[in-house]
């Protein structure tokens, strides 16, 4: 099962999270995520777990619990969505045919 990691302290690093996780059950991996242009983190990160039972216990364990000197969040990762719109943040987009063009 794959869970997110949020509200993690910048200087995290994956062997953190494997340390951290690896007392609740078996982690298959972990990565932190960056900041493409920065190479900083941005505070979250995703763990993959073998047994789905053991990553509950990880959620429940771990969820709402201080890591540095904040409180981290602790859920099973939902399915990114494939809608490739990342942009628009759910504004409507205009059609090239709008009636503003036709106006100028």
């Amino acid at each position: 099962m794959r869970l997110y990691v949020g509200g993690l302290p910048y200087q995290t690093n994956e062997q953190d999270l494997l340390d951290l996780f690896g007392q609740a059950g078996q982690v298959t991996g972990a990565s932190v995520i960056t900041d493409r242009d920065t190479g900083r983190s941005k505070g979250f990160a995703f763990v993959e777990m073998s047994d789905d039972q053991e990553a509950r216990a990880a959620i429940e364990r771990l969820n709402g619990t201080t890591m540095g000197d904040r409180a981290i969040t602790v859920n099973e990762a939902r399915e990114r969505s494939t809608t490739g719109n990342r942009g628009s943040q759910g504004r409507e987009q205009r059609s090239n045919n709008s009636s503003r063009s036709e106006r100028y």
